[in-house]
């Protein structure tokens, strides 16, 4: 997975992004349940990764005002 750009995120409508942001949670889940089952965690960086993207898309939901609390 690569990790998105803010410019590609700023782009986007707000359903999309909340789309997106579900989509990442999933994956996010279910590779720290990877990483519970087997005790191995290669998966550091992916990890990572998919929190600071989910980061990046609820700062420009919470700057548009479309993140609900």
């Amino acid at each position: 997975m690569i990790h998105i750009k803010i410019a590609d995120i700023r782009a986007l409508p707000n359903n999309d992004l909340i789309g997106k942001m579900d989509g990442l949670l999933l994956d996010l889940a279910i590779e720290k349940r990877k990483v519970k089952a087997t005790g191995v965690s290669s998966k550091v960086v992916k990890i990572r990764e998919m929190k600071r993207d989910i980061a990046r898309i609820k700062t420009i939901l919470n700057e548009r005002g479309a993140l609900k609390k």
